[in-house]
């Protein structure tokens, strides 16, 4: 077993390829159907090779690997979003490195062409660097075929991560792990820097600046060889989270350490279009995302003439304002017909300081409408808010099964304001 995995490392280690800025600006590059043959990659590979080796050394980098999906514009909103709210102060201890770990070579074309015109000067100062690990570097995934808990795509999704990892290990002095559909709170390096400053006198093997799936996660850089190898060795065993958090364990970090406010958040909607041409546009070219299926929102909280609580469950970025809680006072969500669910996503506070949370809070759901107007007669707890926030699949058939509301309900008072940002839902087998 340990030499299997020893000669997949190396083959790993050798056959990375980087994709460097003049690459795609070459006319008879994005002109040709063929792709280049391996040795040219590997030419380019090597001297672009030379410059990386020759960087300063960095204090955070910031490491994103990304494959073809619905939404191909995700990773350009990404690094848009992760260049925009860092300062030029903060950039200057910034790289930011990017796996782009499809095998398709014509998305692999587009997509270094895409970043490369949009950051070229973050390209040639070397702070934004591109690499792709070829598909013979991978250990098979085919036997790993149980879809009902996506083997084989979270087999592959820890190996592409794996190769992120070891390349990034001498870049700089900590990691930190981010999706490729993320948006970015202000000066995140800043408040990064001033949280592991606090933190020097404490010994962590990994700080989260989400509670969601593997986004936001940081790490010393010097353990990442290390979780690279334990990536490799047990990439069929469990989902990315999951082994990064047995991770920890093993390094004698029983506890998350949860850092707050949170300074990322999933992307899940557009900024381009209207109200009703963000959510058509997200359910046809998301297939990832949520689609909030038809519904009436209601609510016992106060209700001013600004936000209203219809907004918390649109798929935009407006939300619903309220203040002054009570314990049990409720926002439900009753839809027009019984839904099949797999998964359910609230989000309160501010994405720029987490400020107006709700504090104490669970999510219900409902079943067996009745009345005019409708409402359900029974609610099973589904999951309580952790920082305001709740991300939760829904594995037992027998709960998400024909669930005709969702609930938020209050279960301490809270004085001050509230803002609910968004009510999440995913139908099963939805197109």
């Amino acid at each position: 077993m340990g030499s299997h995995w020893g000669v997949n490392f190396v083959l790993f280690m050798k056959g990375y390829i980087c994709l460097p800025l003049s690459m795609p600006q070459e006319a008879s590059y994005n002109s040709r159907k063929d792709p280049r043959p391996l040795e040219d990659w590997q030419n380019l590979t090597f001297k672009y090779m030379e410059k990386i080796q020759k960087r300063r050394k960095t204090w955070l980098t910031v490491g994103i690997s990304s494959v073809q999906q619905g939404d191909r514009s995700s990773l350009l909103y990404t690094l848009v979003s992760l260049f925009r709210v860092s300062s030029k102060a903060e950039q200057k201890h910034l790289t930011v490195l990017v796996h782009l770990a499809d095998s398709d070579l014509t998305w692999l074309r587009e997509t270094v062409a895409h970043i490369s015109s949009l950051f070229s000067p973050q390209i040639l100062k070397g702070q934004l660097l591109m690499i792709h690990a070829p598909s013979d570097a991978y250990p098979t995934v085919d036997s790993v075929r149980d879809e009902a808990f996506c083997g084989e795509f979270y087999s592959k999704q820890n190996v592409d991560h794996a190769f992120l990892m070891s390349f990034a290990t001498k870049l700089s002095d900590y990691f930190l792990l981010i999706e490729d559909n993320a948006f970015f709170a202000p000066n995140f390096v800043t408040h990064i820097h001033s949280r592991v400053n606090t933190m020097k006198s404490n010994s962590w093997v990994l700080l989260e600046f989400s509670n969601m799936g593997f986004l936001g996660k940081l790490f010393h850089s010097r353990d990442l060889p290390l979780l690279a190898h334990f990536l490799l060795l047990f990439y069929k065993e469990k989902p990315l989270d999951s082994l990064i958090s047995h991770f920890r364990m093993l390094l004698v970090q029983e506890s998350p350490i949860l850092c707050k406010p949170f300074l990322f958040y999933r992307r899940v909607s557009y900024t381009t279009f209207d109200h009703k041409q963000k959510a058509t546009a997200l359910q046809k070219k998301n297939a990832d995302g949520p689609n909030n299926p038809p519904g009436a929102v209601f609510t016992d909280m106060q209700v001013s003439d600004v936000h209203f609580p219809w907004e918390a469950y649109t798929l935009d970025e407006s939300f619903f304002w309220t203040h002054n809680l009570s314990t049990g006072n409720h926002l439900t969500v009753i839809l027009n017909h019984p839904a099949n669910l797999s998964r359910v996503q609230v989000i309160t506070g501010s994405i720029v300081d987490g400020r107006y949370a709700l504090e104490k809070g669970q999510v219900e759901l409902g079943y067996e409408p009745e009345g005019v107007p409708q409402h359900c007669t029974s609610f099973a707890l589904l999951g309580h808010l952790l920082e305001g926030q709740m991300d939760q699949e829904i594995y037992l058939k027998g709960m998400g099964y024909h669930v005709s509301c969702v609930r938020l309900v209050v279960t301490a008072g809270q004085a001050g304001g509230l803002m609910i940002r968004h009510i999440y839902l995913w139908e099963k087998n939805h197109k």
